[in-house]
């Protein structure tokens, strides 16, 4: 069972979360869209802005589900305008081998990353953490709660 205002894993039988004090709501915990709520986090990552817009369209009520799915639409805007400006670089600066090189390596590093920094983020929305981004992550937390 998870916590609906921290996200934070909580026994079967809590009555209050250990973390922040709230009342657990059994019926709300146990599933939400017909999913439990940590499975519901982690598919708002698994294909990007797309099922990152469904959940938040669709489950308008859990603040948990709607931050990881903001997260998810911010990260992929974000990623995108990083790629669009190592794309414009690129082609500024590709007057010589050296250059080409450069910003192929940077894109490839950069996927990479972002490759490793989507399979964390899974994870950690599937144990029923709110692992916050930087900027994006509490841009998601104060959207959420609107």
């Amino acid at each position: 069972m998870f916590c609906s205002k921290c996200g934070s894993r909580q026994p079967d039988d809590a009555q209050f979360c250990a973390s922040c004090g709230s009342i657990m709501n059994r019926a709300y915990q146990q599933k939400t869209m017909g999913l439990q709520e940590n499975v519901a986090s982690l598919l708002c990552y698994l294909i990007g802005w797309i099922t990152g817009l469904i959940f938040y369209l669709l489950e308008p009520s859990n603040k948990t589900i709607r931050f990881h799915a903001l997260q998810s639409i911010l990260l992929c805007v974000t990623v995108f305008i990083i790629y669009a400006v190592l794309g414009i670089l690129r082609v500024i600066f590709e007057i010589n081998m050296l250059g080409f090189l450069f910003f192929s390596m940077s894109s490839s590093t950069f996927g990479l990353l972002v490759f490793v920094l989507w399979i964390l983020l899974m994870v950690q929305a599937y144990q029923g953490q709110k692992w916050k981004l930087p900027v994006i992550g509490n841009l998601a937390e104060q959207w959420a709660s609107k």
